[in-house]
């Protein structure tokens, strides 16, 4: 078993500089957030929560409390009205992430997005126009972009590893079926392949360095929520195909494989990858029946949310870029629309070149 570290040889021998930490709000009081980004980012080096909003005051002033956050908030403006906030957390139903990162970046901040940023393509690109006028910072969050695990994987694959990528196959579920749920909402952009479906998406075309030509997808609906929970989907790249299942009525379970034309790789928890236990990828040169000869590739535990903090606000320093950039959501958010659509028409659908 060969053991990696969760920085790069680079990284661990010249010095740090010295940080200086971003003041970050937070906007709604989202379970991610609440659970998962808001403590990660608290134990990073580069950023500092200073304050959260709620449209209810109680739950943000109950949600600052338990968290040790300084600023509550009642209302979603009156955080952007805060001159000491330099960025925005924006967890917010999809149908809220634009119109919220619009006016985020009006008031002068950078903002970091939850996925996926927009409910289609052409929203997205409404936010071109704003950032670039604004000079701010804008990405989406994309944390499994992040983790060393995806790192090393993306290296492994460049450096010829597993000879030439052909195929990726990823799968995806949860089971919840709450109305009440926001993911089970389809005015408020939810179902499973934009919550869940964007992130083989996103991956797929991160490994191939290029956009699909032409997809194809499969769509279950749940009768009476609407939302799609069972999704299949083919992504053809000029040098080869991404498959997917995703589902949001499913046994929970994740995995993801990259296929060779000399090798196999398998990511054991490529997703949902817990800050507290080390992370285990195979590498299969398929010498042996059913990958008995893997190698083992395990990287101790880091928090990927933290790490996605870091380094959007290290690249608001002027030191490094955001992890997933604008351009990347709309071209991820092109792909999830041609998915929809190749749904409804039961047909493949070309992308346009970008």
């Amino acid at each position: 078993m060969i053991s990696q570290s969760s920085a790069p040889a680079a990284d661990r021998q010249a010095p740090a500089p010295a940080a200086v930490p971003v003041r970050w709000g937070v906007l709604g009081a989202a379970a991610i957030a609440l659970q998962k980004v808001i403590p990660a980012m608290q134990r990073g080096t580069w950023s500092r929560v200073v304050a959260l909003a709620s449209r209810d005051e109680r739950r943000a002033a109950a949600a600052c409390a338990r968290l040790g956050i300084e600023r509550a908030y009642g209302s979603y403006q009156a955080l952007l009205d805060d001159p000491d906030i330099e960025a925005i957390y924006n967890p917010l139903p999809n149908d809220l992430h634009v119109p919220w990162t619009l006016r985020a970046l009006q008031a002068g901040k950078h903002v970091l997005c939850e996925k996926p940023i927009a409910l289609t393509a052409a929203e997205a690109q409404t936010l071109l126009q704003v950032r670039d006028q604004s000079g701010l910072l804008l990405a989406e969050a994309f944390m499994v972009r992040t983790h060393p695990q995806w790192l090393r994987v993306r290296e492994l694959i460049a450096d010829g590893r597993i000879g030439e990528l052909r195929l990726t196959s990823a799968h995806f579920s949860y089971f919840q079926a709450d109305p009440a749920n926001i993911r089970n909402g389809v005015a408020a952009g939810g179902g499973g392949l934009m919550d869940i479906g964007c992130y083989p998406v996103t991956l797929s075309r991160w490994l191939f360095g290029s956009e699909p030509l032409r997809v194809l997808a499969l769509i279950e609906r749940d009768p009476r929520l609407g939302i799609d929970r069972l999704t299949s989907g083919v992504l053809e790249f000029s040098g080869g195909r991404a498959t997917f299942n995703v589902a949001t009525q499913l046994v929970p379970f994740q995995r993801f494989e990259a296929f060779g034309t000399r090798g196999r790789i398998e990511l054991q928890i490529p997703f949902n990858a817990p800050p507290d236990a080390a992370m285990r990828v195979l590498v299969d040169d398929g010498s042996e029946f059913a990958g008995r000869a893997a190698a083992v590739i395990e990287f101790p535990a880091v928090d990927q949310y933290t790490l996605q903090g870091d380094l959007f606000s290290r690249a608001v320093r002027g030191q490094g870029v955001v992890p997933v950039p604008l351009e990347d959501a709309i071209a991820n958010m092109a792909v999830l629309d041609a998915l929809f659509l190749s749904a409804e028409t039961g047909q493949w659908q070309m992308l346009a070149a970008r």
